[in-house]
């Protein structure tokens, strides 16, 4: 081999190790792009978690209230049910009276 031959090698070989070199950085390049993205992502879901833990009710707040307007109508109820004993007592005074007179 020729000292062009030999320098035509070495050069070929510099230009592939120089592609190589380059495709490796630009791919950590993109992987550290992508750690970053990754890394706001995660900061922003926990944020989110949090928000979504403060502002929206959980299955026992639900349950808890659930129960407490139950009992209130429940409440509402009763009142509704004695309402005609009350009704009925009330006609019977009035009868009585004008049976009277």
């Amino acid at each position: 081999m020729t000292g062009a031959e030999i320098m035509a090698v070495v050069l070929f070989g510099l230009a592939v190790f120089g592609a190589v070199s380059g495709a490796f950085w630009r791919m950590f390049g993109l992987i550290k792009d992508a750690s970053a993205k990754g890394e706001k992502a995660q900061t922003d879901l926990a944020s989110f978690q949090t928000r979504v833990a403060e502002t929206y009710a959980t299955k026992a707040g639900m349950q808890e209230q659930t129960a407490q307007l139950l009992r209130a109508i429940e409440g509402v109820g009763n009142r509704i049910d004695g309402l005609h004993e009350r009704l009925d007592r009330a006609f019977e005074r009035t009868a009585g009276r004008s049976t009277r007179n």
